[in-house]
């Protein structure tokens, strides 16, 4: 066999095995939108059963052989190539996936399914004591994966290596100090401001079903193809890329929130954005893959927050909202972009403000650190999460549905992943900053509500590239920059202290 009939050999096993990984997305996106009740335990034997055969697929030693024949031969020579970049991955997958025993395959992606279901039922009961055994296992085995995966400094990096590739604590903890600092200081100016705490939304409220009609409206506006795609209802909002033609978003609606859904739908339509224009005819093949999951966040947070919550988006959808919601027609367009924007700290990570959201990340991702070293018990969690929530918020949680219980990763054994959040955010800013630079009035295009050429720079930029760069190598492309988080500080100090009249 030459390298050549190994290469193809190699695609084949590749599109093979994310068939199965499609069928086991569709099989999670049901479990979080609309199986039956009793339908979880089975559910859960179902992607223990898949995750075993996927296991089967990627360990398998042809694998390895078939990669011995490619990576010296001529296939594997320019290191951008789509071809060069599939060996990497493959091997990187590979080499990572022979670490882990079957068994420990199977045993996660079991109590990740009974986690998350479990934690769906406890949280809005508020009931940690039922949900603490699942989370106990799951701690336990994210542990035993580090260990088997094996890593340098710290068995966290081994778990954020998978969101992440190349990041570690020993880079991340500094970013986040320098970060958090800057962070303290603006909130600090704005809580001293007279325009604190200039909030209108307090009592009012919106019709559930005039949210989905404009949620859908805002994300068909921007870019999202809804022949491509479809937006249901989850306890925790999220987007998952089945396939070609196939990438699914939800968000979770109140009455008495004008923003959660709608920024909501916004965030997880840039996820899907990205999903949406990734190379397509490299479908099946690790090209075709986000850079990382900050990366992915940074399409998120972007669309999010420096788009969505800018006054040029409000100029052009403004108008439409009061039309929605006729509660907002007494508020004029200068204080509902104040409003929007108002900034406090809060107890809920996903309705936090720009400048706090960082805040809230950090703190998770200081007990995760703690869990994976030993130094902190999943009995004495709460007790933990509520004392960093006093020292960086100022708040205590009333209750643990609120607290510890608030987010949905630590059930489905997503630990790990917190950080690319505040990456993203990093990632974004740079991203955003660079943009602005390049293209030609981009706030005037925002208020005719016009997205294209937004979109079209992303696509170019980002999305197409797929997985031909890594993380940090992609910012620098883009930017001609290393990450920087003084893009994001600027960025934050810029826009908060003209709301907020500071200089």
């Amino acid at each position: 066999m030459n390298s050549e009939e190994a290469y193809d050999q190699l695609c084949n096993r590749s599109r093979s095995i994310s068939y199965l990984a499609s069928a086991i997305a569709v099989l999670h996106w049901d479990q979080r939108t609309s199986i039956p009740p009793k339908g979880h335990a089975h559910r859960a034997n179902q992607l223990a059963s898949l995750a075993q055969m996927h296991h089967q697929m990627v360990t398998d030693p042809v694998i390895g052989d078939l990669l011995a024949k490619v990576e010296g031969s001529s296939i594997n020579q320019d290191p951008l190539s789509a071809e060069t970049v599939n060996i990497r991955e493959w091997r990187r997958g590979y080499e990572r996936a022979v670490k882990i025993p079957e068994r420990l395959a199977v045993e996660l992606a079991r109590a990740a399914a009974e986690g998350q279901s479990a934690w769906e039922k406890a949280r809005p009961n508020n009931d940690w004591i039922a949900f603490k055994p699942f989370l106990e296992r799951i701690v336990a085995l994210k542990r035993e994966q580090a260990e088997a995966l094996g890593y340098e400094n710290e068995s966290y990096d081994a778990l954020l290596d998978s969101y992440e590739q190349g990041a570690s604590v020993r880079e991340l903890e500094p970013i986040f100090k320098d970060l958090v600092d800057a962070l303290v200081e603006i909130l600090s100016r704005i809580q001293d401001s007279p325009r604190a705490d200039d909030s209108s939304f307090e009592s009012m409220r919106f019709p559930i079903e005039s949210q989905k009609i404009f949620g859908l409206q805002v994300a068909e506006a921007i870019g999202y193809d809804m022949e491509a795609g479809k937006l249901d209802v989850s306890a925790h909002p999220f987007t998952i890329g089945i396939g070609p033609g196939d990438v699914r978003i939800t968000t979770r609606y109140r009455e008495d929130s004008f923003g959660e859904s709608l920024f909501g739908v916004v965030h997880e339509t840039g996820h899907a954005l990205y999903h949406q224009g990734l190379p397509v005819e490299h479908w099946g093949l690790p090209f075709c893959k986000p850079a990382s999951l900050g990366i992915n966040e940074s399409q998120s947070r972007m669309w999010e927050n420096m788009i969505a919550r800018s006054r040029a988006f409000w100029i052009f959808f403004y108008p439409k909202a009061q039309e929605h919601f006729p509660v907002l027609k007494g508020i004029n367009l200068e204080h509902f972009y104040r409003s929007l924007n108002n900034v406090a700290p809060s107890l809920i990570r996903t309705e936090a403000d720009e400048v706090t959201y960082n805040i809230h990340v950090l703190l998770r991702f200081e007990l995760e650190v703690m869990l994976c070293r030993g130094e902190l018990d999943v009995e004495d969690l709460p007790e933990a999460w509520n004392a960093k929530v006093q020292k960086y918020l100022g708040l205590k949680p009333p209750s643990y549905r609120d607290g510890v219980m608030q987010d949905v990763h630590w059930s489905s054994g997503a630990i790990g992943y917190f950080p690319t959040y505040t990456l993203g955010n990093l990632y974004a800013a740079q991203f955003f900053f660079q943009m602005t630079k390049e293209l030609r009035d981009i706030e005037g295009t925002l208020k005719q509500g016009d997205f294209s050429q937004i979109l079209a720079w992303l696509r170019d930029k980002i999305h197409l590239q797929g997985s031909r760069y890594l993380p940090r190598e992609l910012v620098l492309n883009v930017t001609g920059e290393k990450p920087n988080p003084q893009y994001l500080i600027d960025y934050l100090r810029t826009k908060y202290f003209e709301i907020y009249g500071l200089s």
